[in-house]
């Protein structure tokens, strides 16, 4: 079964690129209170079912005609599922780096900046294609399939205008 949706694939890339620039910072700067603030903007997303920093695109940089919308067909659930393992694995880093496993920390929290690098620069998604792949082992709570015509996990082809 597959429900598509006008998804805003900008909107996702900017959540991407905003997880990686402070996840970044925060290991620069050796904070683990800010790799804290990831987390908790990427569960917070998860639960309302939009990026977790989509607040920066639709409210200042959208606005600004700094970044234009790239609306494609897609399904909203493996990117809300992407978005919160990759919350939990940004919580799980912050946790360790808080309670004395700093190494643990930082290589989670650098596991998610390789992860959403890998989606922003090639448009793959590996949160999407393991979605995907527990749809198809039929795993309860994983209903959608991947858009028609695509390969699970990378971004849907543009349409045409």
């Amino acid at each position: 079964m597959s429900t598509l949706k006008p998804i805003d694939h900008t909107a996702l890339r900017t959540n991407q690129a905003i997880i990686i620039l402070l996840l970044v910072l925060g290991f620069v700067l050796n904070q683990p209170l800010l790799v804290g603030v990831v987390a908790i903007f990427m569960l917070g997303g998860t639960l309302v079912g939009r990026p977790g920093f989509g607040w920066l695109y639709h409210g200042v940089l959208k606005p600004l005609g700094w970044l234009k919308p790239e609306i494609l067909q897609d399904n909203p659930a493996p990117h809300r599922f992407a978005q919160g393992f990759g919350g939990a694995v940004v919580a799980a880093a912050t946790l360790a780096l808080l309670f004395g496993a700093p190494t643990l920390g930082w290589v989670l929290a650098w596991l998610v900046v390789g992860l959403a690098a890998l989606n922003l620069f090639l448009g793959f998604c590996a949160g999407c294609a393991l979605y995907y792949l527990l749809n198809r082992l039929g795993v309860p709570g994983f209903h959608q399939a991947p858009p028609p015509g695509t390969r699970p996990g990378f971004r849907p082809p543009r349409q045409a205008l």
